[in-house]
């Protein structure tokens, strides 16, 4: 069956199929015959299965209205090029399949996505959703907007990775600064090493015996990066330091010398390249200063519980970028330089397009930052209710939980005892574990004495700041509906991607997935350790969510944690 089939062979460490065969061996089944083509295919095996998938899934919805939920979305075209918009709810770390919508025939204006918004908000129940998150596009933003109007105590996110990466094009890639002449003269440079790189990379990868060359020297490959990655140039800059070594031994070596192609004055503007300190300096300096960009993209590319930091991350990843510029031009922190001006001036842009009442109301209710050993770490920290900004746009979106007057009055106080560490909240544990444990876990612990407020805590602490789960699940649907596969409707191919993600998401909170033969089944190739005949679902779905096991699998591989499974 595997081999005249030609089905991976990790499809023997499915759950599924060992307990389906050991069910079968185990029990007398004379006479029983295995689901044929139509009946697999066709509604009736397939409806059954989606209800079943459904009935389990009954328990996580059941937490969605103590713990909130944030609804996600993305679009995507499948393989015969028909509009799709993925929904998906998340909570705790959960993400949960939705539906998809086909838009074909149909202008993708504010209007449209708006409506189908809401048909999924009224489904799982506008009264346990936090906050819809989407791309950062005016007809996503418009669509945002009205669905905040209709239900008020719904707040519209952008994608802070989509923001992110938008600010490494800014900088790494010169998008959207064409007519800005101060940013294109600071950042020019960092444009040229980029294209530098494409040109070493693309001259291999061209010409077979460079690339045979390549393949000696180096026992990393190089990537194949689209440029709707994030962080596409920033991936290929890392891998290029990782093999400066073998690229260097291979422009020197005699096979180098004795090659001879039609594209000899290429080849010597490559070698040039390669060999060139300066040129290599600059590349660990632009890695430098866009580090913490991309550290703060990978720490929210997640699923997991984020958005309460992302405010106090943003902060940090500015100051780290400071740092690491102002290190490299032998600044004091008082003396100005242009060239961090510039990248402030975009970062701040994107934050102020990214920032929303959300951001500073989760960021006020976790308890961290109000302890005395976060706001000793840099004498330039305050606590959140000593913050103008914050304090007036948490006031903002409380306004819209509470419409009351007296029940905000009453919440102002919960909020108050809970800021200045008075009333109920003076007790000694409650102080200390304030920085010791997660603010959902202080907020269980401790937050009985402010019921009203504990209750916004418990929703708002446990969502995302990404749509990054969205994005993924598009790998699921180009490997069901893929160009062997062309002609499944689109309502068959809905239902398939619903079985198969949530069955996915409903099997990895098991304790079985993190250990024995069906260990991490859906994600690496033959052996856990080796992810060498892992298919594009499989790395597609070993994200940047499963930091643990992502860095077991490379472990033993000796790759590269933060390249070959990502960004493979």
């Amino acid at each position: 069956m595997f081999y005249s089939a030609g089905l991976p062979f990790h499809l023997a460490r499915n759950p599924h199929f060992i307990s389906a065969f050991t069910y079968a061996a185990n029990n007398p089944l004379s006479g029983y015959k295995p689901p044929g083509y139509n009946m697999l295919r066709t509604s009736l095996l397939l409806q059954r299965e989606k209800a079943n998938i459904e009935r389990l899934l009954m328990p996580i919805k059941g937490e969605w209205r103590k713990k909130g939920v944030s609804i996600i979305s993305d679009g995507w075209s499948d393989s015969q090029r028909r509009p799709l918009i993925n929904f998906m709810a998340i909570s705790n770390g959960k993400p949960m399949f939705l539906k998809s919508v086909d838009c074909s025939g149909e202008i993708k204006d504010k209007y449209f996505i708006a409506n189908s918004m809401k048909e999924v908000i009224n489904e799982v129940g506008h009264e346990n959703v936090v906050q819809v998150i989407t791309d950062n596009a005016p007809n996503c933003k418009g669509a945002g907007q009205l669905i905040e109007a209709q239900f008020p105590m719904i707040i519209w996110t952008p994608c802070v990775v989509h923001t992110l990466n938008l600010a490494l094009k800014n900088i790494c890639a010169g998008k959207n600064v064409e007519n800005n002449q101060i940013v294109y003269g600071e950042c020019s440079w960092i444009f040229y090493i980029a294209g530098d790189i494409v040109v070493v990379k693309f001259f291999i990868m061209n010409h077979s015996m460079m690339l045979a060359m390549f393949n000696e020297f180096v026992p990393l490959k190089l990537l194949s990066i689209a440029e709707t990655r994030f962080a596409s140039v920033i991936i290929m800059l890392k891998r290029f330091k990782l093999i400066k070594g073998g690229l260097q031994a291979m422009v020197i070596s005699d096979k180098w010398e004795s090659y001879r192609e039609d594209d000899v004055v290429k080849a010597g503007h490559v070698k040039e390249l390669v060999l060139d300190v300066i040129w290599w300096d600059k590349i660990n300096y632009i890695l430098s200063f866009t580090s913490p960009i991309y550290d703060m993209l990978r720490d929210c590319d997640k699923d997991t519980p984020c958005l309460h930091l992302v405010y106090d991350m943003w902060d940090t990843m500015i100051e780290k970028v400071k740092m690491s510029i102002y290190k490299h031009e032998g600044l004091r922190p008082t003396e100005f330089s242009s060239f961090y001006d510039v990248m402030y001036n975009i970062l701040i842009d994107c934050w102020n397009k990214n920032s929303t009442l959300l951001h500073c109301l989760a960021h006020s209710l976790n308890p961290r930052y109000y302890s005395e050993e976060w706001l000793t770490e840099d004498p330039n920290r305050v606590a959140p209710h000593q913050d103008v900004e914050l304090t007036r746009e948490r006031m903002k979106c409380m306004k819209r939980y509470f419409s009351s007057s007296e029940d905000r009055a009453k919440v102002n106080v919960e909020v108050a005892q809970f800021s200045t560490k008075t009333g109920d909240f003076d007790d000694y544990d409650s102080i200390c574990e304030r920085y010791t444990i997660d603010s959902i876990s202080w907020w269980a612990t401790h937050g009985t004495y402010a019921p009203m407020l504990q209750k916004i805590a418990f929703k708002v602490l446990g969502q995302p700041s990404s749509s990054s789960c969205c994005e993924r699940n598009w790998s699921t649907y180009s490997f069901i509906n893929s160009i062997k596969r062309n002609k499944i409707t689109p309502q068959r191919a809905e239902d398939l991607v619903f079985i198969h993600s949530n069955l996915h998401l409903l099997s990895r909170k098991t304790p079985e997935y993190s250990k024995g033969e069906t260990k991490a089944w859906d994600i690496a190739g033959d052996a856990s350790d080796s992810l060498e005949d892992v298919d594009m679902l499989e790395v597609a779905n070993l994200s940047l969510d499963d930091p643990e096991l992502e860095a077991e699998i490379t472990k033993e591989d000796g790759v590269d944690k933060d390249e070959d499974v990502i960004e493979i």
